[in-house]
């Protein structure tokens, strides 16, 4: 064999062995899907106004959750200020305004409330892709979401045309034992340290989504045994539920109160059932029998 093609091959070797630790577990590369967000089911074909849609509207429910003071600086400016400024000035004025970011414009100068999302995938036999929108500080996932389904669930207006369900993650990581161990903790402590020590029953609800590596049963298994002690599995009436969320190689954590109670977080079922409660009973006589 030629010394250049020999090299090649034993390059690629290298390359290969450098894929997996010592124990067998992978070495990941760059994921596309990083930190807390959510997950987003929607009508296939759509994604690109769905995207548009859920921004805007987790920009909405952000900033009644995290209002920004530099919002109310602009409404204190004097306008005096601004009358006395030569045209020159003001055209200069406006033009920085309009180069401003958008959640710069939006939130007065906070950090950027929700990056667009980044990663997109038609599932197999569904008709619907997954969208994935990552949070930055200060929001919070899960809150984020819980306050959204629940005003659809008191307005029974969703404000999306195209999205359907929605997964809170706390935060994300690569789908292998280790790295989920320590999500989960970390997930898992944050969540009972709000809580001051207090014991819950909790249900694991875990979705798999083109992913073949890990079983099923040994996912729950290995996750049950790392919540903290002192709170017991129920199925039926659970307090708290643990979703888990694996999409292909990325798996995302999150702990949800209420989470059958609304539907799930399905947002057009929750809409649905409120529109149909809401409507009165329509008394329907049956045919008289010749």
């Amino acid at each position: 064999m030629p010394e250049n093609l020999k090299r090649k091959a034993d390059n690629h070797g290298k390359a290969k062995k450098k894929k997996f630790r010592s124990d067998g577990t992978p070495i990941w590369g760059k994921r596309h899907i990083d930190g807390p967000g959510v997950w987003i089911s929607c009508v296939k074909g759509k994604e690109k106004q769905t995207v548009g849609e859920m921004y805007d509207l987790f920009e909405s429910v952000a900033s009644e959750i995290w209002p920004v003071g530099g919002a109310s600086e602009k409404d204190n400016e004097d306008p005096e200020e601004e009358t006395e400024l030569s045209i020159e000035d003001q055209i200069a004025k406006e033009v920085s305004e309009m180069k401003r970011p958008r959640s710069e414009q939006r939130f007065g100068g906070s950090q950027l409330l929700v990056d667009i999302f980044s990663f997109v995938q038609w599932p197999i036999l569904i008709r619907s892709i997954v969208i994935f929108i990552s949070c930055k500080l200060p929001v919070d996932p899960v809150e984020l979401v819980v306050k959204y389904v629940h005003s659809v669930k008191e307005t029974g207006a969703t404000r999306s045309r195209y999205a359907h369900r929605l997964v809170p993650v706390s935060g994300t990581c690569p789908a292998n034992l280790n790295e989920m161990k320590s999500l989960c903790e970390k997930v898992f402590g944050a969540f009972f340290e709000k809580e001051q020590g207090k014991s819950f029953t909790y249900k694991i609800e875990l979705r798999l989504r083109n992913h073949t590596t890990l079983a099923r049963p040994a996912i729950i298994q290995h996750i049950a045994s790392w919540v903290p002690e002192g709170n017991s599995v129920s199925l039926d009436n659970p307090e708290i539920f643990i979703l888990v969320e694996i999409f292909k190689s990325v798996c995302g954590v999150s702990v949800v109160r209420d989470y059958y109670k609304l539907a799930k977080f399905n947002v057009l079922e929750l809409a649905n059932k409120t529109k149909a409660e809401a409507e009165p009973a329509v008394a329907i006589a049956e045919p008289e029998q010749p």
